[in-house]
């Protein structure tokens, strides 16, 4: 009951002067802004030696200020150069992975696997899950890179919580982790497993991916063996449950927001047809499957499915 996919497609500084000296700035090398930073300043009143001390005062402020203000500067380069560093690395990242480079995927971000930045994080658990999808990859490493991608996307949830990717991401690889797991842990995942996909909906609708996944997610439990079933409902008071219509909501939703996007979602239109006894569009659909230019191993997998079952139901007619 496997709930996965391989993917396509997912210092401020400033100043200000009032009674006396505050300054505002972004902290270095984050997305936000700190406290204010206040140097205070001092009333001058009645005698020449509280005037000196005053004068004093407020030179040793205004010293303190221009010191401030050239590690200020230094920390602003500083973060910018850090954040262009990122950005240069997503990047680099995103291009070898619609070029199809699993592996150099997976060796340039692993140089990067205890950054704090979940958009790093989660691409690191994509590449490391797509590694162990790979066919020369033995049955010891996969199950090592697919609990090592779950790690990587836990800790990017935990660093983003408003990262649909990464909400994406932990749900895909909480399921692969059901699979090492056993059938009590895989039912139980799948509450959570919905829950991440909805979230990754609910924060980008236009993400055609998430949207594919929840279509997956309808119909594994719409085509749950009848003793899985049986098992579910001795575990669970409710267990998941969901229908085929369901499932072909979210693939047709899907291809809507980016047609064409995925060569899965084209072969699971075709088969959520093939259950609601619609040969026709079931057929329309497989051809599309069969005839999607081929990118990755997956592809050239659903490739021969597709035309598998083109071939069953040619047969039949």
């Amino acid at each position: 009951m496997a709930l996965s996919a391989r993917l396509w497609r997912s210092l401020p500084s400033g100043r200000g002067i009032a009674s006396g000296l505050r300054l505002s700035t972004g902290a270095a090398g984050s997305r936000g802004t700190c406290g204010p930073w206040r140097l205070g300043g001092s009333e001058v009143m009645g005698k020449p030696g509280a005037f000196r001390r005053s004068l004093l005062f407020s030179a040793l402020s205004y010293l303190g200020f221009e010191t401030y203000q050239v590690i200020s500067r230094a920390a602003v380069v500083h973060a910018t150069a850090k954040v262009s560093g990122v950005e240069e690395v997503l990047a680099q990242a995103d291009y070898l992975y619609e070029s199809g480079e699993t592996e150099k995927l997976y060796q340039l971000l692993t140089q990067y696997k205890e950054s704090e930045d979940a958009e790093l994080l989660w691409r690191l658990a994509r590449a490391s899950r797509d590694v162990a999808q790979l066919s020369g990859t033995s049955a010891e490493e996969k199950k090592l890179l697919v609990y090592e991608a779950l790690a990587y996307a836990k800790r990017a949830l935990e660093k983003n919580e408003s990262s649909f990717a990464a909400h994406k991401w932990y749900a895909i690889c909480i399921s692969d982790v059901g699979d090492y797991e056993g059938i009590k842990a895989k039912i139980a995942n799948a509450y959570v497993i919905k829950e991440h996909f909805e979230k990754a909906i609910e924060l980008n609708p236009k993400d055609a991916t998430s949207i594919h996944l929840m279509g997956i997610w309808c119909y594994t439990f719409a085509e749950m063996p009848w003793y899985q079933r049986r098992i579910a409902k001795m575990l669970f008071a409710t267990p998941p449950s969901s229908t085929y219509e369901e499932a072909l909501g979210y693939f047709q939703r899907a291809e809507q927001v980016d047609p064409n996007f995925y060569s899965k979602n084209l072969l699971l239109l075709g088969k959520t047809y093939l259950k609601l006894h619609n040969r026709k569009l079931a057929a329309f659909w497989l051809v599309k499957a069969r005839d999607y230019p081929a990118h990755t191993d997956q592809d050239r997998q659903i490739q021969t499915e597709a035309a598998q079952l083109l071939t069953g139901f040619s047969d039949k007619n």
